[in-house]
């Protein structure tokens, strides 16, 4: 067997046919990737029939003054379980590219193991033989992130939209989604012209500009697979609500006044100066949606970029206006992704984890949010570089550029 250079069709078509493959193993992805410095290699490794049996995108970059790296993300589409071919095809990229490039950084999508939602442990399983082959075929295990150091996350949520409910969602999350439809948010699919609102809510997320999702947004949307969504107030039915709400508390508020005429317990005070609280911040929430609509103001306060592939969507990235937060509006946001998505898919990858349920994680808040929605929380196994030049690999480590490359703010994390 060897390696061949593929076509975009030959690669894309053993990609969608492969068991677990991810739209960053994709011809579009690499396209997208060329507009952030790369360029890349779509390579198959072909029996004596011309029958593929495994590939790899190789995205190609220069790094130092005249060193090349590669990078396949998500891995090589390739049986890891079975070492033989495994060893194969990790020998005949080794000569394929030794002369070329310093290294080959890979970060497979294999689970190792799922997160306990009770002990909050990793359940480990069989997967992790997976470890020690890439090791005896000479890759060097990275160390494994607490946070989102590497260039994905080493843990990611992932629900099952097949499970799916959302009488199954914690308390606090239907209780939130619940305020958002009080509020009128209402969810809306957008295109092009809607990312720059979205840049709003995520420009100080990344270290990024606008035009890295606009091409993120035009390569995906060019094949069908890339959808923009946008959350914004209806401040007619937020003004409807309120007034609901406001008569509803005040009927509540008079009761309870009567009740202190021939009471005045510690209890019912208690009682009647919460329900003033409620009825001043309906009162504020009706002068708010008063205002917004005399003045005809449009305002949105979240969103995201989501890409279809196979039977997954990703959220790629979302956000939403602080300003706004009270109104509930991330979890609005995914509640309607969810819904939007449950009939036509059976994965909906959540993104990021840190596995750190510490209260002194710094992104504790984001785990919570996540959780809240039930997901699968899996530990992936981690990131590899398949070193082919030795010294001038440890030349790179020494001058700190591999610390460049790599140790900054990614932008699919």
């Amino acid at each position: 067997m060897h390696i061949k250079e593929l076509s975009i069709a030959e690669f894309d078509s053993f990609a969608k046919s492969f068991p677990i493959s991810s739209y960053y193993q994709s011809s579009s992805y690499a396209i997208f990737m060329t507009e952030e410095g790369y360029d890349y290699e779509l390579i198959g490794f072909v029996d004596e029939l011309g029958v593929i049996k495994a590939a790899a995108l190789i995205l190609i970059k220069k790094i130092g003054l005249s060193y090349k790296y590669g990078y396949s993300p998500k891995g090589f589409l390739v049986d890891y379980f079975d070492y033989e071919l495994l060893s194969q095809f990790t020998q005949a990229i080794r000569e394929y590219y030794f002369r070329r490039l310093v290294f080959i950084k890979i970060n497979p999508e294999i689970a190792i193991g799922e997160i306990n939602p009770n002990t909050k442990l990793t359940n480990y399983n069989h997967n992790i033989i997976v470890r020690d082959y890439l090791k005896e075929l000479g890759f060097t295990k990275l160390r494994d992130n607490k946070y989102f150091e590497s260039l994905f996350p080493r843990f990611n949520a992932i629900l099952n939209l097949e499970e799916y409910d959302f009488e199954r969602l914690h308390k606090n999350t239907k209780n939130k989604i619940r305020k958002g439809f009080k509020t009128g948010l209402v969810f809306e699919k957008k295109d092009r012209d809607g990312l720059d609102i979205l840049f709003e809510f995520i420009k100080n997320k990344k270290d990024i500009d606008s035009f890295y999702y606009k091409n993120y947004y035009n390569v995906f949307h060019y094949i069908d697979a890339a959808d923009l969504f946008l959350v914004k107030i209806d401040y007619q039915q937020y003004l409807l609500n309120s007034k609901t709400l406001y008569d509803q508390e005040l009927e509540r508020n008079t009761i309870i006044s009567e009740k202190l005429v021939h009471h005045a317990s510690e209890a019912n005070i208690k009682e009647k100066m919460n329900s003033d609280r409620i009825l001043l911040s309906y009162k504020n929430d009706i002068e708010l949606a008063t205002h917004a609509l005399r003045e005809k103001k449009e305002t949105y306060v979240a969103g995201a970029l989501v890409i279809r592939y196979l039977n997954r969507v990703h959220i790629v990235i979302s956000g939403y206006d602080k300003n706004y937060k009270h109104f509930n509006p991330n979890y609005f946001l995914h509640y309607e992704l969810m819904e939007y998505y449950k009939k036509d898919f059976k994965f909906m990858d959540l993104n990021g984890f840190t596995g750190d349920f510490s209260l002194d994680n710094p992104y504790y808040g984001l785990n919570q949010f996540k959780i809240g929605f039930k997901p699968h929380i899996y530990e992936f196994i981690g990131e590899f570089d398949f070193i082919l030049n030795d010294k001038n690999y440890h030349s790179l480590m020494k001058k700190g550029l591999l610390a460049k490359e790599f140790n900054k703010k990614k932008k699919d994390c």
